[in-house]
Parts: C-alpha cells; sequence; structure tokens
C-alpha cells in the first residue's frame, strides 16, 4: 500500500519545488511528482527523498543519531534553543514558515514550533537516520532529503526564517528562499565548547579560530546582522551522557571506542559556549559561495 501524504508535509507543498526542473510538486500514490514526471518517494517513516544522485558521506549515521537523541532529549541544550527563538521570534507572523537546514533530528526545530504556534517548519538534512526522527519530531514539522551544498528544493521567498544551527551553509541560497522581512538564525561554538572533552580526548575535532571570520565573509555580501547572544555555561555529565555527547558528533569517527569506556578520559562537568546571531537579508546582494 503506498504511503500516504504525512499531514504536516500537505500545507508546505506550495513552497516545495522539484529538484530537476524547478516546477512545483504535487502529491501522488506514495510519493511528490512534478508536471515534468520527476518522481519522490515518501518514505514510510514520513520524510520525503527529495536528494538524487551522490549521496553525502558524512551524513550522521545510525549511531550518531541515537546519541543525538539520547543526549538532546536530557533538555541539556535547552538555553540554545531558547536563544534562538528569541532570535527568530520578530520575523515570525502567524501561520509563519520556518526552514531548518541541516535539521539533524529535529529538535531545534521542534522546540521553535513549540514556542511559536501557528507556524510550521520543514527541515532538510542529508542524513535519512536523522530525518526519521525528524519526521516525528513534532506534528507542524515535515522532513525532507537534501545537501545543503546544491540549490534548494524551494521557491523564491519561502521562509520567514531559516535555522542553521551546527550546520554547513550557503549563504546565497538562505538568501534566495528567506523573504526580504525574513531572518536567518546561526549558532556554532566558540573555542570554549566542549573545552574539556578536547582537552582529555585528542581526537574530538578542534575548532577553526578563524570560523567566526570565514563566517563574516561569507554571509557580509548577504545578510547583516541584527543581534548575537552568547550563550555559555557549564552543565555536568554522566558517564553515558558523556558518551553520547561524544557519540553526536563527527568526532566519533575518529575515537578509539575503548577511549570512550575508559571513566578517566570522560569529563563529568563540560562547558557550553555558542554564539547566536540573528541576520536580515540585505537587498540588493552580490554573490559568495557556500562555505564548508
Amino acid at each position: 500500500m503506498p504511503v500516504s501524504l504525512p499531514p504536516a508535509l500537505e500545507p508546505l507543498l506550495d513552497l516545495l519545488r522539484c529538484p530537476t526542473c524547478r516546477a512545483r510538486l504535487h502529491p501522488g500514490p506514495g510519493a511528490l511528482r512534478c508536471p515534468a514526471g520527476h518522481t519522490f518517494n515518501i518514505a514510510r517513516q514520513g520524510y520525503v527523498s527529495l536528494l538524487t544522485g551522490t549521496r553525502a558521506t558524512s551524513s550522521d549515521n545510525a549511531a550518531m543519531t541515537r546519541a543525538r537523541d539520547r543526549f538532546l532529549a536530557t533538555g541539556k541544550y535547552g538555553p540554545i534553543c531558547r536563544a534562538v527563538a528569541r532570535l527568530a521570534a520578530d520575523a515570525v507572523p502567524e501561520q509563519g514558515r520556518v526552514m531548518d537546514v541541516g535539521c539533524g533530528t529535529g529538535y531545534y526545530l521542534a522546540d521553535i514550533l513549540d514556542q511559536l504556534p501557528g507556524t510550521r517548519g520543514l527541515g532538510l538534512d542529508t542524513s535519512v537516520h536523522a530525518l526519521r526522527s525528524a519526521a516525528r519530531a513534532h506534528a507542524r514539522a515535515a522532513a525532507a532529503t537534501w545537501d545543503v551544498f546544491r540549490p534548494f528544493p524551494l521557491a523564491d521567498g519561502a521562509a520567514d526564517v531559516v535555522l542553521d544551527v551546527f550546520a554547513p551553509r550557503n549563504p546565497a541560497e538562505f538568501h534566495r528562499v528567506l523573504r526580504p522581512t525574513g531572518r536567518l538564525v546561526v549558532v556554532r561554538p566558540t573555542g570554549r565548547h566542549l573545552a574539556e572533552l578536547r582537552d582529555q580526548l585528542p581526537a574530538v575535532i578542534t575548532i577553526d579560530p578563524a570560523k567566526e571570520q570565514r563566517l563574516h565573509q561569507a554571509l557580509t555580501p548577504f545578510f547583516a546582522a541584527t543581534g548575537t547572544e552568547q550563550i555559555e555555561y557549564a552543565t555536568s555529565l554522566t558517564r553515558c551522557q558523556a558518551i553520547d555527547l561524544v557519540g553526536m558528533t563527527p568526532s566519533a569517527r575518529h575515537l578509539n571506542r575503548t577511549d570512550l569506556h575508559d571513566d578517566n578520559l570522560l569529563p563529568d562537568r563540560v562547558t557550553v559556549s555558542v554564539l547566536a546571531t540573528a541576520y536580515r537579508p540585505r537587498w540588493p546582494r552580490t554573490g559568495a559561495r557556500a562555505e564548508r
């Protein structure tokens, strides 16, 4: 029996475009189709498979997704969620639309939808494992496979808010899909973020000290910052939480699993330190390249 159209996706169909020919997409049995016949299956887990061709090799695997679900469920990143919602709130009207690019399991998207009743959201990610969680993260959140470095399968001016939380960036596409009054909200780590993990586990990926400069160079042709919040606090960790915190990041691919079971290498307390910035689109804007 064909999979039915997810209820959260139906109100967003007018925003979607065929990745191949840019035509509007329409629902059919178990899939979305454009007038030219390009077809995109709806997975039984509730997300739509828009991404075709070569798949990204760096997306979250099943183990990383499970670790992320467990860790985020503890609420230890709750202050980040609240900052994102504060920065986005002024740009979201009633019946607003939020796009979360690199949404992972949909944690941040679900939180902002909780705080902004009537708003609907679409999460995009390359990981089908993460999207299985994102598709059921919130009753008003839909999910689709997509690669941030490709032109988005979305109409111009489709979004009131674009979220980019610990994810790669494509400034030109962020600008194109945002309404002129919209906001881009970018969350990224400072050099102090999870410093205790890096001190005790050298294989944990370091944070590029030039990251802020590169972010500014990439976004300035398209956006102007309207406000930044620094969120920094210490949080305690159980051993299992520390393992999940490492296991949900790309660092998990570089670690010896035996290290994660050495109690002497896992801190019982870490510093969470991130910057969250809201940006308004510049008009007119100049070209720039996607930033990895």
